[in-house]
């Protein structure tokens, strides 16, 4: 999972560097995915942009995007804000909006690879996808 965050509005060019970012995150420094990943977002003009779909395309994820004023694509996404706000951003110190920005990495990273889902069986997403317990050692978050 890869995030942008900004202080301005999110652009083309920050969507196909997130892109970027997640695929060198999970498979290494490749051209192309070994398979064709959906890459779902909502219809702002910077995931719809020519540019930034035929990228996509490009390096193997199919852009799709949500239908608009879906209840069930918002219901989800505000869940995980909700979620997320509710297990780290809450309970971590935030001194400021920086410290925050900084501290997403690893709160993503928590939450992927240790953070229980009722939804997967109290798994982790990455022990879901595993199918068993993951090896991987994560550094313990202060506060969660």
């Amino acid at each position: 999972m890869g995030h942008v965050a900004t202080t301005e509005g999110i652009k083309g060019e920050d969507v196909r560097n997130l892109m970027v970012t997640a695929v060198e995150q999970r498979f290494g420094r490749v051209n192309h995915l070994p398979a064709a990943i959906e890459w779902l977002s909502d219809n702002g003009s910077c995931y719809t942009e020519t540019e930034t779909r035929r990228f996509a395309q490009d390096i193997g994820f199919l852009p799709l995007t949500t239908p608009v004023e879906s209840q069930q694509s918002n219901g989800m996404a505000e869940a995980f804000v909700r979620t997320f706000k509710r297990d780290y951003v809450a309970v971590n110190p935030k001194p400021d909006a920086d410290a925050v920005i900084r501290s997403l990495p690893k709160w993503f990273e928590h939450y992927n690879e240790l953070h229980p889902h009722r939804a997967l069986g109290y798994s982790s997403p990455r022990e879901f996808i595993a199918g068993r317990s993951t090896a991987k050692s994560v550094e313990p978050l202060s506060g969660v």
